[in-house]
């Protein structure tokens, strides 16, 4: 087990199974050009090797495939078939949900059991504004679809000055209504917003102001939340749950355990870090020599992580995935 001086580990293993989205989100991508996938993507065994390696070389207990868009991926059949022979604690998996209703029987015959799925509005011309593309209808069929089906449900919305701070509370009562945990994300300085100061500075919304705004409709007390969990969680007596993951207003560098692969093999500890580490090279060697370079690189990247706060990161967060 490699563990460094904060006492932090690999845990918790995020897969980008591909680089291609079917949307272009102002927060993701500067230009509104679609991300495809790149040329030298890893196939769909290699990165179930490269899962089953980093089960073993850095005792990862859970996994969330994500991309892009995973449901976009020729790999995704392959891929979850495979890791589902692993042993992992959790699968899980993070989709901007407009495939879902199509994929839907895939997931649930593969053992998906939670869903973390993006949407920032329930206003569909304000969806096609930040998304770029798809359809709000057919996203919000397919997660009662999945509702119904028995998954578990978080909601992901990244508030935006301008854009969507009038959706704050009618996303939480829809939510609430589904029984889905809504979390907030606030904007990362990722990509072109770590380049762009002013950018990002005209468009981010705290955590003070969203619980103020929430305070104004709901009571709400803090609720427990596993010790490396992004999320600050709360609870709404009698109606449910809500989180917020404040990278920036409470930072949580101190307990994270978050591991990610992307699509074309590269390692990377920390998103607030430039630092990459490739192993794609190595998922094709047999175990006795993969382990232990791998194990020499996951020391590296367990060292690139802030050590208190995220400061920004130049990569591009669809890229790596959530």
């Amino acid at each position: 087990m490699i563990v460094d001086r904060q006492g932090r580990r690999f845990r918790n293993l995020r897969v980008s199974l591909t680089a291609a989205c079917n949307y272009a989100c102002t927060y993701c991508v500067p230009d509104g050009k679609r991300l495809v996938a790149a040329q030298d993507e890893l196939s769909a065994d290699a990165m179930v090797r490269g899962v089953a390696y980093l089960i073993e070389a850095a005792g990862i207990e859970r996994l969330r495939v994500t991309g892009g868009e995973p449901l976009v991926s020729p790999k995704l059949e392959t891929f979850l078939r495979g890791v589902g022979q692993l042993g992992l604690n959790d699968i899980s998996l993070t989709s901007n949900g407009q495939l879902l209703s199509r994929k839907l029987p895939l997931l649930v015959e593969c053992g998906i059991r939670r869903l973390n799925l993006s949407l920032d509005t329930l206003d569909a011309a304000a969806f096609r504004s930040i998304a770029r593309g798809g359809d709000l209808a057919t996203v919000l069929a397919g997660m009662d679809e999945a509702r119904v089906a028995g998954l578990k449900i978080k909601v992901n919305m990244v508030p935006l000055r301008g854009q969507n701070l009038d959706q704050v509370l009618p996303l939480l009562d829809y939510c609430l209504e589904r029984g889905f945990e809504l979390r907030f994300i606030e904007l990362m300085r990722m990509g072109h917003l770590a380049r762009d100061g002013n950018g990002f500075l005209q468009q981010f919304v705290g955590m003070p102001e969203l619980l103020a705004m929430i305070g104004e409709r709901h009571g709400f007390t803090q609720a427990d939340a596993p010790v490396d969990a992004t999320a600050l969680r709360y609870e709404i007596p009698g109606r449910g749950f809500f989180g917020v993951i404040a990278n920036e207003s409470v930072p949580f560098c101190r307990t994270c355990s978050r591991l990610r692969l992307s699509s074309t093999g590269w390692l990377h500890g920390c998103l607030s870090s430039s630092n990459r580490h490739y192993v794609g090279d190595l998922l094709d060697k047999p175990r006795h020599q993969a382990l232990p370079a791998l194990q020499r690189l996951l020391v590296k990247a367990l060292g690139d992580k802030q050590d208190v706060a995220f400061s920004g990161g130049a990569t591009v967060m669809k890229i790596i995935g959530g």
